[in-house]
This record gives C-alpha cells, sequence and structure tokens, in this order.
C-alpha cells in the first residue's frame, strides 16, 4: 500500500490530467487522501460512479459543489457499458479542449484514473485482470483510449485511508463496499442503515406494499410441482418461481418496513426509541425475508442483517447519499 501510494505520489505533477473516481452516494468521503497534497493540479475531473444509486435529487446540488471547486464533475453508472462509453467520450473531450487551450493539438496527453473501483468495472474500461479488492493491484500500467491526440489512461491502485478513526466514516465505507465487510458487526452495519432509512422520506413510497394478507408461496410451489411433468418445464418454471419469489420478498421486506414505521409512536429523534424501532424491524424482517424458525439469535440477526444489506447494496430500498452537502452548497455562489 505504501510503495503503491509512492509510486501515484510520483507521478501525479507529471501527469496532464487527473480522473478521481468517488462514489456518487458518500461524495466527500470516497475522496482519495493522496489528491489532498496536491492541491495544484490544473485539471482534475472528479467521476461519481454508482450514480445510479444515488439519491437523484441531490444530484445536481453535488454537481455544483465540484464545480465550485474547481473540479469538472460526470457521473458515471460504471456496471452499464453505454454510461462507461460516455465517461470516456466525455474525458476525449476534456483532453480535446485542453489541447486546444495549450496551442498543442498533436501531444500526447496522460491521465491518471484515482480511485477505488472493482474489478468487473474496470473491466468495462480496459480488457485486463486486475484484483477485486482495494490495495491488491501493485502495480500502474496504461492503456490507450484515444487518438489525434494520443491520450493514454494511467491505472493506479485502489488506496485505502491509512487510518480511519471516525466511526461514521468507516460505517458508510462499509456500508457502500468502498472497503470490506468484517470491520464492523453486520448487524450494527444494518442498524445504521436503517437510521438513514428511518430518518428518510423514502419509507414512504412502499404504502402500496403494506399488507396484512399471508402469501401463498408454499401453496403455489406444491401445486407447481404437481402440475409440471417435464423435467427442463420444472427448471424453467423454478427459475420463474424464483425470480418471482425474490420480487415479492423485496415487495414484503418494503411493505414491513412501512408499516413497522407507521405504527411505531416514539420519537425517533431520541436514541433510546430509534434504536427501539430498528430492534422492531429486524424481528419483523424476520418473516418477510422468510428466515427459517428454530434458529437462535444472533443466527436471526446476521441471515437477516447480510439480506437487509445486500437490497440496499443494490439499490432495492430506493437510492441515498449518505454525505451531507457542505452548508455553502445549500446558497450558491
Amino acid at each position: 500500500m505504501a510503495a503503491a501510494s509512492g509510486a501515484i505520489a510520483q507521478r501525479l505533477p507529471l501527469v496532464d490530467l487527473v480522473a478521481e473516481i468517488r462514489d456518487a452516494r458518500i461524495p466527500l468521503s470516497s475522496e482519495n487522501e493522496l489528491l489532498r497534497d496536491f492541491p495544484a493540479l490544473s485539471k482534475r475531473i472528479v467521476v461519481m460512479n454508482k450514480i445510479d444509486l444515488a439519491d437523484q435529487t441531490q444530484v445536481k446540488g453535488w454537481m455544483r459543489y465540484f464545480e465550485q471547486q474547481n473540479c469538472i464533475p460526470y457521473g458515471v453508472n460504471s456496471h452499464n457499458k453505454d454510461s462507461v462509453k460516455g465517461l470516456l467520450n466525455f474525458i476525449q473531450a476534456q483532453v480535446r479542449g485542453l489541447c486546444k487551450a495549450n496551442h498543442h493539438a498533436s501531444e500526447t496527453i496522460t491521465i491518471m484514473l484515482v480511485g477505488r473501483i472493482s474489478a468487473a468495472e474496470k473491466g468495462r474500461l480496459k480488457h485486463a485482470t486486475v484484483s477485486p479488492q482495494p490495495g491488491e493491484t501493485k502495480d500502474i500500467s496504461s492503456f490507450k483510449i484515444g487518438s489525434h491526440p494520443n491520450i493514454y489512461l494511467l491505472d493506479t491502485p485502489g488506496i485505502l485511508p491509512r487510518m480511519i478513526h471516525d466511526a461514521e466514516l468507516c460505517s458508510k465505507l462499509v456500508l457502500t463496499g468502498a472497503i470490506r465487510d468484517g470491520l464492523i458487526e453486520q448487524k450494527e452495519l444494518a442498524r445504521y442503515f436503517l437510521t438513514i432509512l428511518n430518518l428518510s422520506d423514502q419509507y414512504k413510497k412502499w404504502a402500496k406494499f403494506s399488507t396484512n394478507e399471508d402469501r401463498l408461496l408454499s401453496f403455489i410451489e406444491h401445486k407447481v410441482e404437481d402440475s409440471i411433468s417435464s423435467k427442463l418445464e420444472m427448471r424453467q418454471k423454478k427459475q420463474h418461481m424464483m425470480d418471482h419469489t425474490e420480487d415479492l420478498i423485496v415487495n414484503d421486506v418494503r411493505g414491513t418496513i412501512f408499516d413497522t414505521i407507521s405504527c411505531f409512536d416514539g420519537n425517533i429523534e431520541l436514541e433510546e426509541d430509534m434504536i427501539k424501532l430498528m430492534e422492531a424491524e429486524l424481528v419483523a424482517l424476520r418473516e418477510a425475508f422468510r428466515v427459517p424458525q428454530g434458529l437462535g439469535e444472533y443466527v436471526y440477526n446476521r441471515v437477516v442483517s447480510v439480506k437487509l444489506l445486500d437490497l440496499y447494496r443494490t439499490g432495492r430500498l430506493e437510492h441515498y447519499t449518505l454525505d451531507t452537502l457542505p452548508l455553502t452548497l445549500h446558497h450558491p455562489l
């Protein structure tokens, strides 16, 4: 990690442009600390990745914030090929503008890609094998993304913060997958997410999923097994049932959370009441997630927490921006 940081620091003053990858859900918390030592970088693109998972009502405010910081913001969903292609086209356009401004239309331009991005996401930028975990890609490599002028992108290792002393910062990084699970116990991480959800108005969108009717999943599965003779048809039907069942579970989770919050008569602004609400939600979600009975309390909590976090991370429990815009942004210049 130290060697990688040193290699990046040596090359930073030599590149023409820096493209810093940040997580749109945590635009400040995902900042690369190394870049703080180079405030004089002439050109920096802040690529807000996972823009599809962020609160869309806040995206414009964050774009404006980065513009005020003399950065060039761009939002991307790196799991979407067209979105990635749009990013590369945007970078090339910025480079050509840079060349035109400097009157060097034929020079070679070097861009450094800095920030945390998964192997699958990098794979959409280039055809190469990189480590999926931050800090495990040891070398700085380059690949060409454009001609006239020649544009080379330096791919750098993901660099983790040296030390994380702030508990909330650590929670944000783990919750969004910027650093590995394990630093925070699953139930505590689930409670952190529930705190964010409970204090938002997002759950109100789930009123239509509120129901007291029992699902007939077991009955449906029994009828399917009795009515299908072909093994191929059975497999196809089971896959359809799995997809349909997953949708039912997600909607049941939404409805359960809505019902639990709506029926709660405490004041969630008080820590004690918030804890009571979260515990009630975790218990109610056991049924929504179809967790088998007879498990120990620890296993119950772990299973529910893991499933809840998965739904959050895949955007199926609405979209959230965890960082708060600096006060100066509430009154733009």
